[in-house]
């Protein structure tokens, strides 16, 4: 016999589906996981070399933070001592200009401070610039080196279960 048409609403979509056998298949499937967290570790994965990989790369970006901080303390301090002595030899020269000459020589004279600042504050960047480089390098160079560390202990904590698999 034809099944009745229900119409726009049909009773057979709104049945709850049976659960039991789609949990017995989870249960089945999932079931093995919970063997592999029975003693509360996970087979194969050392806790321990994690957290020791883990504390030595805080300790190279500590190290390489320290390096950083450094190199900045130092390039401020250093553009203090220029800006001291700027101050300076800025004050003697607005005194060498109130002294009495030719408009000639006051000229001419404008024009070798001007080279000589130009001169200087193009050394006062460039040691500026060494300093935050070479810090910048040691910072790298630590973070880099720590790297390679981390690629090599990965390396030697994998290499026994290749070989044990071949």
């Amino acid at each position: 016999m034809a099944k009745a048409n229900a119409g726009f609403f049909d009773p057979e979509f709104m049945k709850v589906p049976d659960f039991t056998q789609v949990y017995a298949d989870f249960s089945k499937s999932f079931g093995e996981y919970g063997k592999l967290f029975g003693n509360g570790k996970l087979p194969g994965f050392d806790v321990e070399a994690m957290i020791a990989a883990q504390r030595k790369n805080i300790e190279a970006l500590t190290a390489a933070n320290q390096v950083a901080f450094e190199g900045v303390q130092t390039i401020a301090k250093r553009q203090i001592e220029i800006a001291r002595k700027a101050t300076e030899e800025l004050s003697q020269v607005a005194k060498e200009f109130t002294v009495a000459g030719t408009p000639e020589d006051k000229l001419a004279r404008h024009a070798a401070l001007a080279k000589e600042a130009f001169e200087a504050a193009i050394a006062n960047l460039r040691e500026l610039s060494g300093i935050a480089q070479k810090a910048n390098s040691e910072a790298v160079e630590l973070i880099s080196k720590r790297v390679v560390e981390n690629l090599e202990e990965v390396k030697s904590a994998l290499s026994p279960k290749i070989h044990a698999k071949k």
